[in-house]
């Protein structure tokens, strides 16, 4: 009759979300509520934002500490029922793990000369240096160009891993004037900081340059063979006509002494006539 499956998320290090499953053995009229307590509060506190999803369970609740820090105390949760039928259940969690960034907000794009600068703005929640962020980005003319990441060196990487980029801006050079290039950008904390395996949310897609036409493709390679075509069709016709002005055909000498020798042939028969 235990809650089972419990799994906390600490959003941007504000709220701590949640949720569970039902005992398999409890009704379906079940209330549980959460409790929780930490080093620091003078009593448990309990967890009023409920709410029930395809028999799954949720409560939210807000959570900070005085001071930012890399290490948190301990946070304890305990799951129970009204009812003595229902078991309590009871976990220990390790806030520093269960650290979930805000998606990056206000990313903007620019072009300086041949690049693409990148720049999105700092969380206001996390210690200085305590996130790295991802880079994704790809050329909307090509629908199966794979998605490249970048350092903070700016260098395309040839493999497919995750670089970091430490900075809340990078820059993308060589890029094609003619093409769309899509980005996106999240987060993630530092090991150093947190020992926590969850990104952020992708950021909203936002698109730079402007994709050619297909049309205008289209036409292109209509055009193209048709105009060499007709090229290639006057240019034989000007050869032909220049050739025969700069050497015209030479005459046949049986057709020029035929025509000698005919008429004086045709001269004699017509005097012995007479």
């Amino acid at each position: 009759t235990a809650a089972v499956g419990l799994n906390c998320v600490w959003h941007n290090l504000e709220y701590m979300a949640c949720t569970w499953r039902p005992g398999e053995n409890a009704s379906r009229d079940t209330n549980y509520t959460l409790f929780y307590w930490f080093d620091g509060l003078e009593n448990q506190e309990k967890c009023n934002n409920y709410s029930v999803e395809q028999g799954n369970f949720e409560c939210v609740f807000k959570l900070s500490f005085p001071k930012l820090t890399n290490t948190y105390p301990a946070i304890s949760i305990l799951i129970r029922d009204d009812s003595e039928d229902i078991r309590p259940m009871c976990a220990s969690k390790n806030p520093t793990t269960l650290v979930k960034p805000a998606t990056p907000r206000r990313v903007t794009l620019s072009k300086i000369n041949d690049d693409i600068h990148v720049e999105w703005s700092h969380s206001d929640t996390f210690p200085e240096n305590c996130l790295f962020y991802e880079v994704k980005y790809h050329n909307g003319d090509l629908d199966t160009t794979p998605i490249i990441k970048v350092t903070f060196h700016y260098l395309p990487l040839t493999d497919f891993t995750f670089p970091y980029v430490e900075n809340n801006y990078t820059s993308i050079p060589s890029i094609d004037p003619n093409s769309k290039y899509i980005f996106k950008v999240r987060a993630k904390p530092k090991p150093e900081c947190y020992s926590s395996e969850l990104y952020s949310d992708w950021s909203e897609e936002k698109s730079i340059g402007e994709k050619m036409d297909s049309t205008f493709y289209f036409v292109l390679i209509i055009t193209i063979p048709l105009i060499v075509a007709v090229s290639t069709i006057i240019l034989l016709v000007y050869l032909k006509r220049l050739k025969i002005l700069i050497l015209p055909p030479i005459p046949d000498p049986r057709e020029i002494l035929k025509l000698m020798f005919g008429d004086q042939n045709e001269d004699s028969q017509v005097s012995k006539k007479l």
